[in-house]
C-alpha cells in the first residue's frame, strides 16, 4: 500500500502505476444484494439455472455497476490518502465494459495516477482504473475516476 500525506507526493506518482489492490471474488450473495439495492433484477444476473441455460455466458454474471462500485473499496487497499480533511468521488470518465464478470470471478483494481492537479488548494487526481479478473486477459473494464482532496 502507497501512503501519500501531501499534494508533491501524490503528483510523484503522476503517469505512473501506484498499485494493484488484492482479490476480491464476487459471489452470489453480493450480486442479489447489489440487485436489491439497485432493484436491477435481470436474470442474467440474478437466475442461476436460466442464466447456466439460456444465457451466454453458462451463469450468472456480476452488474456492472457492480463491479464499479468495488472501486473505493479496492481502492483503499492501494492507497491511503492521509490529511485531509475531505476526500470526494468526484466524478467518472471514459469507462469502457471489456468482459463480463461470471459470478465467482475474482477481481483486482490498477491504478495508475493519470493527473494530479492543485486547483487553488484543491487536489484533484484523475486515476486510471483498470479491474482485471483472475485468469483473463482481457479487463473487466477501464477508465478514469476523479477525486478531490481537501489536505489538512
Amino acid at each position: 500500500m502507497v501512503i501519500i500525506n501531501r499534494f508533491e507526493e501524490y503528483k510523484s506518482y503522476e503517469g505512473k502505476i501506484i498499485g494493484v489492490s488484492g482479490w476480491h471474488q464476487i459471489d452470489q450473495q453480493q450480486i442479489n444484494k447489489f440487485a436489491a439495492s439497485t432493484l436491477d433484477f435481470q436474470w442474467i444476473h440474478v437466475d442461476p439455472q436460466r442464466a447456466k441455460d439460456e444465457g451466454p455466458f453458462g451463469s450468472t454474471i456480476a452488474h456492472g455497476y457492480l463491479t464499479l462500485s468495488l472501486i473505493p473499496y479496492l481502492w483503499k487497499q492501494i492507497a491511503d490518502v492521509r490529511n485531509v480533511k475531505m476526500e470526494i468521488n468526484y466524478g467518472i470518465e471514459n469507462f469502457k465494459f471489456g468482459q463480463a464478470v461470471p459470478v465467482d470471478s475474482e477481481v483486482q483494481l490498477q491504478a495508475t495516477a493519470k493527473s494530479i492537479s492543485n486547483l487553488r488548494g484543491t487536489v484533484k487526481a484523475i486515476i486510471q482504473a483498470k479491474l482485471s479478473i483472475k485468469g483473463q486477459d482481457k479487463p473487466a473494464y477501464t477508465g478514469d475516476v476523479i477525486f478531490l482532496y481537501h489536505f489538512n
